[in-house]
């Protein structure tokens, strides 16, 4: 069963959309009634974060083991996408309450900003 905070893998687009790279994304919400998901890029590049916006998961976290994760990596709030649910391939793992509620706070605050 879907549900947000998991990270699943998928093939996710590139911006200028010539193809998609299979990666994992975490699932912040569902994005209508329908099976469509708001999710956001996750990336072991952690050096390209975008500072004060992107989230960082290290292995010292405490819920880095139950995210599936196999290194630290960013979780690309500047990297959304709503997919459908049928490209959502698999779960690997989970992020916290906490921490899914935070990251959505962020990203509440930055599209609102300006």
């Amino acid at each position: 069963m879907k549900r947000a905070g998991q990270i699943v893998l998928t093939p996710f687009p590139y911006t200028d959309l010539t193809g998609t790279k299979l990666r994992p994304v975490l699932m912040l919400r569902q994005a209508s009634r329908f099976d469509d998901w708001l999710v956001c890029m996750v990336s072991s590049q952690v050096q390209q974060a975008e500072a004060n916006f992107d989230e960082i998961l290290t292995s010292a976290d405490p819920d880095f083991a139950n995210s599936g994760l196999k290194v630290p990596s960013v979780l690309r709030l500047s990297r959304l996408a709503v997919l459908d649910g049928s490209l959502l391939l698999g779960s690997i793992g989970t992020i916290s309450e906490e921490r899914l509620m935070n990251v959505r706070q962020r990203l509440a605050k930055w599209v609102a900003s300006e």
